[in-house]
């Protein structure tokens, strides 16, 4: 039996659909990788001050190249023949998607995860999509195996793409509108309360109104600042402190991933810092609080 080739128009009607409905699409490459940049746009671990966000390759930086204009998804899809359609999932979208992947123990959970747009994938696993119920996000849902959330840093490969793997589609597996996260779901989504790690005394302390940072700027500032100060010996520990702060405003939204980069690296750099400790530091700090930069796909 023949393999199923992808269908080109259809896979652009899909995304000009998505788009449609706000929703930020780009295209991988044959596999469930984004395509390689191209030699202009390095990543950010070796230039932070390349803006992912505001890039105007048409395919570069993976998920940061997802957008809703018709032309580019147009010219981004001729750029990668044979690719897969993607959707950025997290703020951008406004959405939330639980990967469920029967192999490793993943399965549906009614109790916990009411009806919504619903994908079938490729490899007899589940995509659930829900509104993104803001703040932080964990990777993993809590208390079930198998079930990996895609927010904020990530993206799904989109119906009707090919599983590279198997050659079967991705598919809608129904018209269900995508609804809000029910509380109980949403408490399985947030990450698990760690107990504070010690930090160095020049770490700042972060100030907040309710759930949202009053003042931004003022936080990455002293966070900023934190390095300065941070005594001889102590800055390389000081600045991956200080990544992790800056990551959990990244998560938050208050600060793009791309400037965060960019400052901390040049902070690092002023306190003395080698290239390869400072970018190890800020990459260190961003793992650690689950936040991602590059994304992967289900």
């Amino acid at each position: 039996m023949p393999e199923p080739i992808p269908d080109r128009r259809a896979l652009l009607t899909a995304a000009l659909d998505l788009a449609a409905d706000g929703i930020p699409v780009f295209w991988l490459g044959r596999t469930k990788r984004p395509v390689a940049n191209c030699p202009a746009c390095p990543k950010a671990d070796r230039d932070p001050g390349h803006d992912r966000e505001t890039c105007q390759c048409l395919t570069c930086h993976g998920f940061y190249a997802a957008t809703c204009d018709p032309d580019r998804i147009h010219a981004a899809q001729t750029a990668t023949p044979g690719g897969l359609l993607a959707i950025r999932t997290g703020r951008p979208s406004n959405r939330v998607v639980l990967d469920i992947d029967p192999r490793n123990g993943g399965k549906v959970l009614p109790e916990l995860m009411p009806r919504t747009r619903c994908a079938r994938t490729g490899d007899d696993g589940w995509h659930l999509h829900y509104r993104h119920p803001g703040g932080k996000l964990a990777a993993k849902l809590r208390g079930h195996p198998g079930i990996d959330i895609k927010a904020d840093g990530g993206y799904v490969v989109a119906p009707p793409s090919i599983h590279p793997g198997t050659r079967r589609p991705y598919r809608w597996v129904d018209h269900w509108p995508v609804i809000e996260m029910p509380p109980p779901l949403i408490a399985a989504c947030r990450p698990a309360e760690a107990p504070p790690a010690s930090t160095p005394a020049t770490a700042p302390t972060p100030t907040t109104i309710g759930r949202g940072i009053s003042s931004p700027d003022a936080l990455l500032a002293a966070h900023l600042r934190a390095v300065a100060r941070a005594p001889e010996g102590r800055r390389r520990n000081t600045l991956y402190g200080v990544a992790r702060g800056v990551a959990r405003m990244v998560a938050a939204g208050a600060v793009t991933p791309a400037d965060a980069h960019t400052a901390l690296y040049h902070a690092g750099r002023a306190a003395g810092q080698t290239d390869r400790d400072t970018r190890a530091a800020i990459a260190g700090g961003f793992r650690a609080e689950a936040v991602a930069t590059e994304g992967s796909a289900a």
